[in-house]
């Protein structure tokens, strides 16, 4: 008898537990992800957080809001960037990866290449020794903390074309 109510106690609290897991589970599951942007009076304010791909929210802002053009700046911690200095002879970008920095500026803009959103950034990483390095960014990962950026929307939709000889991607102009 003893082991027989051993057995049913264990079974009952084996029971509670995968009940409490399975109920946790979808509670975590219908939790949407926290808010990434909202619309201002002159765009957008963005708040990334850790592990947010940067450059992949932007350009999902761009769709989603359909955003002609923009300009955008931008503060915080970054787990991982990776900064690209264009060769002229080679037509690429050699890039250089830091882990564990402070953007402490990220300047940019939107344009669109065809029917997709072309973003063009650039900027200044700090490491713990106040060391600084900078240029053109090819990946952002957000680190520790967040990343704010601000987004100014223009009213005219831009394009970027790829030039030659240069084999770069340069912001067109309608000039009248």
């Amino acid at each position: 008898m003893v082991l027989l109510n051993y057995l049913i106690m264990n079974t009952l609290k084996n029971l509670i537990l995968l009940v409490t897991i399975i109920t946790m589970n979808t509670i975590f599951a219908q939790q949407k992800d926290p808010c990434r942007y909202i619309k201002t009076p002159s765009g957008y304010m963005m708040v990334l957080r850790q592990g947010d791909d940067v450059l992949a929210h932007i350009e999902n802002l761009a769709k989603a809001e359909n955003i002609p053009s923009a300009s955008f700046t931008g503060i915080g911690f970054a787990a991982e960037v990776t900064f690209g200095f264009y060769d002229f002879e080679a037509k690429k970008f050699n890039p250089k990866t830091f882990k564990k920095v402070e953007m402490g500026s990220l300047t940019g803009s939107i344009a669109w290449n065809e029917k997709d959103p072309s973003i063009h950034l650039h900027g200044i990483a700090t490491d713990e020794k106040f060391n600084a390095f900078g240029g053109h960014l090819l990946s952002l990962h957000v680190g520790t903390g967040s990343m704010e950026i601000y987004i100014t929307v223009n009213d005219k939709k831009l394009e970027r074309k790829v030039e030659q000889p240069l084999n770069a991607n340069v912001l067109q102009l309608n000039c009248p």
